[in-house]
């Protein structure tokens, strides 16, 4: 049962999911791309061998079939994962919050999909007034820079509360006359949300990156090769050219059609 609530509850539907961002839009060897594949191997690896005991063909198929030369070639040969064991919880009731409010801004991005008001979680922002002071506190330690500009400058650049959440924006007001005086009322919680917030949605302001997909007011205004991708996309993707040496293209949002973000291939 901790297995299964590890991977539905931890890994699907949030970290999986947030890490999208990271591993897809960030350039080649940046930090918090690097950072989310050293995680990933480690979930990967702790992973077969936790089930190993009770699944052993399932963990012998995963093992078998890792993407990297293996320092073992069976997955009961290498012992108990315990270095894994030696790593803290790390800001664990921070992230609990952060949860809480992804799933109130989730309920909420429900109901603006159902009246057409936004389609992917991508074309929203939130609006979030936060009671208590020390959640606040919280909360405002992962907001990131109004733009997505690179390197960032308000946040360490790995995490960042819009990413957490996979909205273009995050705003902390300071009431909830501050919510209910730029969102429509059936896209305003109530005081009740499991956050303890009061979270509002709206349509994202500024235009799309054709990358990322992210919102944002200074796409086309810097002069930047790739006119219609925001300055992160940019620095990515000249990584990504002065590393091999290749010219990025890609066709007209038109052609290809909309049914996931651009990459470039690593």
């Amino acid at each position: 049962q901790e297995i299964i609530r590890f991977a539905t509850t931890d890994l699907s539907n949030f970290y999986l999911d947030v890490a999208k961002d990271r591993l897809y839009i960030s350039a080649m060897d940046d930090k918090r791309r690097r950072s989310c594949q050293t995680v990933i191997h480690a979930c990967l690896e702790g992973f077969a061998k936790a089930v190993a005991p009770v699944l052993p063909h399932m963990a012998e198929d995963i093992w078998q079939n890792l993407p990297y030369r293996k320092t073992t070639d069976s997955v009961f040969e290498g012992g108990w994962p315990t270095e894994l064991m030696s790593f803290p919880d790390t800001d664990s009731a921070d992230w609990d919050l952060v949860r809480a409010v992804r799933d109130d801004v989730n309920k909420m991005l429900e109901a603006a999909r159902t009246d057409k008001l936004v389609g992917a979680s991508l074309d929203a922002a939130a609006y979030v007034f936060v009671p208590d002071e020390a959640k606040r506190a919280t909360l405002e330690k992962f907001v990131g820079d109004d733009d997505l500009i690179f390197p960032p400058v308000k946040t360490n650049g790995v995490d960042e509360l819009r990413t957490a959440l996979m909205l273009s924006e995050v705003h902390i007001v300071d009431s909830i006359e501050g919510v209910s005086s730029v969102c429509d009322e059936a896209h305003i919680s109530g005081n009740y949300t499991l956050s303890g917030c009061v979270v509002g949605v709206k349509k994202a302001t500024g235009q799309k990156c054709e990358r990322c997909w992210f919102y944002d007011n200074q796409v086309g205004k810097h002069g930047l090769p790739h006119v219609d991708a925001c300055q992160r996309c940019n620095a990515a993707i000249k990584v990504w050219e002065e590393r091999t040496g290749s010219s990025f293209t890609r066709p007209a949002a038109e052609v290809r059609g909309e049914t996931e973000p651009v990459v470039e291939k690593a």
